[in-house]
């Protein structure tokens, strides 16, 4: 039975796509040691017995993704389930007897088929969050979605008062940084406290699909909530992250910088500075013009101004429960463009924001 304390990952497919070219001998003793990891982990089995489906909060056809609402013991659960990319070491079981196939079109020399692969080359991978919060079940919820130009004067009088009033739980983070939590799978740290930073694997990432890596630098100096907050003294930290953490990922897992995106978050899901590392090839909605500045560009336009970020208007999308979206509403933000602020009415969530 699936324990319901915390957020995990449990995936019932470990074999992940290996499509670019391991070139180091470290990136491939990582591999065989996540291999032997997550064959351990399979031995020990959990089912989702005692989870109670309440309502389907999001789903997306084209991303292959289903979100749910559910209860556990009487405690509110979010499931995020996500189709996992197809194996290509494992074609010939793919085709072959064990995989019944029944037709559904057929038109000259064109078939069309459904197949139904064995179990273990069928994985969904299954993120739980639980206890999940109110915040956490809207956070994972369909909404409209509407677009913030935040100037200065704005931040200062609607943005920050919000994230000074509210109380964000960092401390998961704190676990990571003091290594409480997920010592093992850190890949790299710089101990120091003012320009060092911890880099390992994002949630979000099976650890195994280069195509699709996704790591996260995590800046051990304290009191940086985002972008807003950098300026010259923090160049040391922010060159540090993309120097050595482009490095680190060159050495364990023969990606070079020059197939990186690296970035940052504006508005984060989490207010403590942190850098994404994205493979080129990887297809995420959080990187979306409205979210991502690029850490080269952040080091550049702080190198040309020290108050950049203090002064720039900075454009973010907020969604219709958001309280920061009740905020701006409440400062009649959107009343002079109710048409123009709206993205769609049927914005997409993915579990990588």
């Amino acid at each position: 039975m699936l324990p319901c304390k915390t957020l995990m990952n449990t995936r019932t497919n470990v074999n992940g796509l290996n499509m670019e070219k391991e070139t180091t001998e470290k990136a491939k003793k990582r591999k065989i040691d996540e291999d032997d990891n997550e064959d351990k982990a399979r031995e020990e089995s959990v089912t989702f017995a005692g989870f109670k489906v309440k309502a389907v909060i999001n789903e997306n056809a084209r991303q292959k993704y289903l979100f749910l609402h559910c209860k556990k013991n009487d405690e509110d659960a979010v499931v995020l389930l996500e189709k996992t990319p197809f194996d290509s070491s494992m074609t010939d079981q793919i085709l072959s007897d064990n995989t019944k196939i029944r037709e559904t079109l057929q038109n000259d020399i064109y078939h069309t088929y459904t197949a139904f692969l064995p179990a273990n080359l069928n994985g969904v991978k299954a993120t739980v969050i639980c206890p999940a919060s109110e915040k956490h079940i809207k956070k994972y919820t369909e909404q409209e979605s509407f677009v913030i130009q935040e100037t200065a004067e704005l931040y200062t009088k609607v943005t920050l008062p919000y994230l000074e009033k509210h109380s964000f739980s960092t401390q998961w983070v704190y676990n990571i940084l003091e290594k409480k939590k997920e010592a093992d799978r850190i890949v790299f740290e710089n101990s120091d406290p003012d320009t060092g930073f911890i880099l390992l694997p994002d949630m979000k990432w099976d650890g195994k699909d280069l195509n699709s890596l996704y790591l996260q630098a995590i800046v051990h100096k304290h009191g940086l909530k985002s972008v807003r907050d950098l300026n010259k003294s923090h160049l040391p930290l922010l060159n540090n992250i993309l120097e050595e953490g482009a490095d680190v990922i060159d050495q364990e897992y023969g990606i070079p910088k020059s197939k990186l995106r690296i970035y940052i978050h504006y508005q984060p899901s989490y207010y403590h500075l942190h850098v994404h590392f994205n493979h080129i090839n990887l297809e995420s909605p959080g990187f979306d013009a409205d979210r991502a500045h690029l850490l080269v560009d952040v080091i550049e336009n702080i190198e040309m101004n020290d108050s950049y970020y203090q002064d720039k208007t900075l454009v973010y999308r907020v969604r219709e429960q958001d309280e920061l979206y009740k905020l701006y509403q409440d400062e009649g933000y959107f009343v002079d463009f109710p048409i123009n602020t709206s993205l769609s009415s049927n914005s997409s969530f993915t579990a990588a924001s």
